[in-house]
């Protein structure tokens, strides 16, 4: 996820109402179904960029034990305020990771591995992946996929949303950068007070890289792991130029 700044604070704040769309309980089932298919003694699960909980709140009901690391201190704590059990979130940078412990399973949903724009930082990352996970450890994370994102194309998009006390409108402008395989996504976020009218407004800017097959087995080659599975993420299609979610399942190798 972006830098915290005091943008990004209010951004967090907001975070589940921007995306009370989002089916994250089918999410969390499937990744769940993926990993039990290829690890089904699975009990522990660190998850990268966990963001305020939203996949954790249904897979801890599943009886896993969820590790969740979030480099945003504001995200943590909106986490944390959902009490939910067994899932404990920390501040931390998924480019450098040392827990000290191991788990069963690894998980990176909602395109966080696509924050990772820097070679270097994309290597460390599933390095250290590879040193938390258990023998027989699955890593399953979705990425954007390139074929799609060159042929479709990135559109200007806007989103609004309002509950009981806020009115939201997000306007979101993408910008590809081709030769390094990222598209910057600039958004400006508008939040109404509906009780005092009061406006707020803010900008972000997510750099999001999108990913070929063959990218991603040379990924896996070098940090030791193997791909098992490839698909679209949710649907368990076969990739096509269609395909803005490809999920990517991943098994440690001795």
């Amino acid at each position: 996820m972006p830098e915290d700044n005091t943008n990004f604070k209010l951004y967090s704040a907001y975070y589940d109402l921007l995306y009370q769309d989002k089916d994250y309980y089918a999410e969390a089932d499937y990744s769940y179904q993926k990993i039990i298919k290829y690890n089904p003694t699975v009990q522990s699960v660190i998850e990268l960029g966990c963001g305020t909980g939203n996949h954790a709140q249904y897979l801890s009901k599943k009886g896993l034990k969820i590790t969740g690391i979030e480099k945003s201190s504001s995200m943590v704590a909106e986490a944390k305020k959902k009490q939910i059990n067994n899932f404990f979130p920390m501040e931390g940078d998924i480019r450098h990771l040392d827990l000290q412990d191991t788990f069963d399973a690894a998980i990176a949903l909602f395109h966080v591995i696509s924050y990772l724009n820097d070679n270097n930082d994309l290597i460390s990352c599933f390095q250290g992946v590879y040193k938390h996970l258990a023998d027989n450890g699955i890593f399953i994370f979705d990425v954007w996929y390139t074929p799609t994102v060159l042929i479709q194309k990135p559109e200007i998009r806007i989103k609004r949303l309002e509950n009981e006390y806020l009115k939201i409108t997000r306007i979101a402008e993408p910008k590809s950068l081709i030769n390094k395989s990222i598209v910057n996504v600039n958004y400006e976020i508008l939040i109404e007070d509906k009780k005092n009218s009061r406006l707020i407004t803010f900008q972000e800017m997510h750099s999001m890289r999108h990913f070929t097959i063959n990218e991603l087995y040379f990924l896996a080659e070098i940090t030791r792991f193997e791909i098992v599975e490839y698909c679209e993420f949710v649907s368990d299609n076969p990739l096509s130029e269609q395909t803005w979610g490809a999920v990517f399942i991943m098994k440690k190798k001795y």
